[in-house]
């Protein structure tokens, strides 16, 4: 736990977390392209920069000159060979054999049998795909775990060749051809070229990954160049990638080794919004800072208490976002918290920091945008229209999870249990909204007498909704609670791909506030 005159505390239990305590402070080898998108030619003539490698030996400018060794198949046999016949042609063919010879190469990782594999390929004439080069090019980049310097020497160079020759056969490059040609910069220490393959995959029409901005960053943090740092940190924010834990601890130690003090807030506040508990070796950065004599010396002596107190609520609660406050040496000590949230060092008890409304309006909006794209426009845009009418409501139910005993049968007195308990617990003592599939509500259990009643009186207090056929209920469950701001309840883990569309920031912080268990009885 850290303090300064009943500041900030910083506790550790099992893994460090942060909190605030009061209202005190929270003290070049490039693929040159002259479009947004390469043509899917064997001629299109994407590279023509000159490439540099280690600022003193470079590539000369290149031009395609690969011809098609491919032979077509006449549509004639093509026509008469079953799917079966041609897996297995595509299989025993000598691109077949090679493709899976790599692949068992990138299993083990031996780049050296890769490049033996290579080389034999080129002398027997045999054309090599994306795939073919991709594989090459990681296990190339990946050279340095193998602890062999001849390796590592031989891979790096190896790898540059091995990108220029795709280059030269004409074989269009994707995401993974790019950032493993930056990782290979990166091995050869040089984070300029890395960030110059990043930017030249925007520019081609490649949407950048979080993977990719690693090699620049990481190495301009490694050779301590905070500026370029930061300005490979903006072009993420500008292509919509967002940083992580190991990208932020790298920056936000930049920052204090750097002694910018408005860098280091900032940091600290990007990883208090979007990591849940950090790692031990963040946490070491934490406290390097505030054990430094930056930070005893930076802040406001006076501020303005109003404007803390509004950015507070503002804020959720529990952060002002105003800058470092006030001047003085930090206590820092590990510490763990008790089940009530109370700090066994300082007494003081961990409150309930809301989410900023303006992050879930954004991921509202962000929601609909995803749903409008997998669902039947309409059919969303209805549902959209229906809950403005009917809404809001204090609570959300995944009807088809809920009512699901043992994961087999559906029980509609399940769900009625569920429905009758959150509408005794509701403010507004108005019933939770239930979403159900269309035929949940049309077929099987649902044709009993009394759950047709009981449908009918959930149906005439606007309070079941359920989804047309061929849709996804997910989508609507989910929008429902964020629209709504109420408790969401379903034991859906939402660990699936429709819910990875949705970021690793926001989303998880949302559940946490919103998502409730239910447990029928066994």
């Amino acid at each position: 736990m850290l303090t300064r005159a009943g500041g900030l505390s910083f506790f550790v239990a099992k893994t460090p977390i942060l909190c605030h305590v009061g209202h005190t402070r929270l003290r070049s080898l490039l693929y040159g392209c002259s479009h947004h998108h390469f043509k899917p030619t064997a001629y299109s003539p994407y590279i023509k920069d000159r490439i540099f490698m280690n600022k003193s030996a470079h590539f000369s400018n290149l031009a395609l000159s690969a011809t098609n060794k491919y032979i077509p198949e006449s549509s004639a046999v093509a026509e008469t060979m079953s799917n079966k016949a041609r897996k297995k042609a595509r299989r025993e063919s000598p691109e077949g054999v090679l493709r899976f010879k790599l692949d068992m190469c990138s299993k083990r990782g031996d780049v050296v049998e890769a490049l033996r594999l290579y080389d034999e390929a080129r002398s027997r004439g045999v054309p090599l795909s994306q795939h073919h080069y991709n594989v090459l090019l990681y296990l190339c980049s990946c050279s340095g775990s193998n602890g062999d310097e001849n390796v590592v020497n031989l891979a790096l160079k190896r790898g540059f060749e091995i990108f220029k020759q795709m280059g030269v056969d004409g074989i269009e490059p994707n995401e993974a051809t790019f950032t493993s040609a930056a990782r290979l910069a990166c091995a050869m220490e040089d984070p300029e070229m890395a960030f110059n393959l990043v930017k030249q995959m925007k520019s081609c029409g490649i949407p950048p990954k979080l993977r990719s901005y690693g090699p620049p960053l990481f190495g301009f943090c490694k050779k301590g160049d905070a500026d370029r740092a930061y300005e490979v940190d903006a072009h993420m924010v500008e292509s919509g990638v967002v940083a992580e834990e190991p990208e932020l601890c790298a920056l936000l130690g930049l920052s204090v080794e750097s002694r910018r003090v408005d860098r280091v807030y900032e940091m600290m506040h990007r990883l208090r919004a979007s990591v849940r508990q950090v790692s031990e070796s963040t946490a070491e950065v934490v406290e390097q800072w505030f054990n430094s004599e930056d930070a005893a010396g930076v802040g406001e002596e006076n501020w303005d208490v109003g404007k803390v107190r509004e950015g507070v609520v503002k804020g959720g609660g529990g952060w002002h976002g105003q800058g470092w406050l006030g001047k003085g040496k930090w206590k820092v000590v590990r510490t763990e918290m008790d089940e009530a949230g109370v700090c066994q060092s300082c007494g003081e008890k961990l409150v309930c920091i809301d989410i900023d409304p303006r992050e879930t309006e954004n991921f509202a909006s962000s929601l609909t945008k995803l749903a409008c794209q997998r669902e039947v426009k309409a059919d969303f845009v209805r549902f959209q229209e229906w809950l403005q009418r009917h809404g809001p409501f204090d609570a959300v139910i995944d009807g088809a999870n809920v009512s699901l005993i043992n994961q087999k049968s559906f029980s509609f007195f399940e769900l009625n249990s569920v429905v009758n308990r959150l509408r005794q617990i509701s403010p507004s003592k108005r019933l939770p909204l239930v979403i159900l599939h269309r035929s949940r509500v049309t077929g099987g259990p649902a044709q009993n007498p009394n759950n047709e009643k009981l449908i009918q009186s959930w149906k005439k207090s606007g309070a079941l909704y359920a989804t047309p056929a061929g849709s996804n209920d997910d989508w609507y469950w989910l929008y429902a609670a964020v629209n709504c701001n109420c408790l969401l309840v379903t034991n859906d883990e939402m660990r699936d791909h429709l819910f990875q569309l949705l970021g690793t920031s926001f989303f998880p912080r949302w559940k946490e506030k919103h998502q409730v268990l239910h447990f029928p009885p066994l």
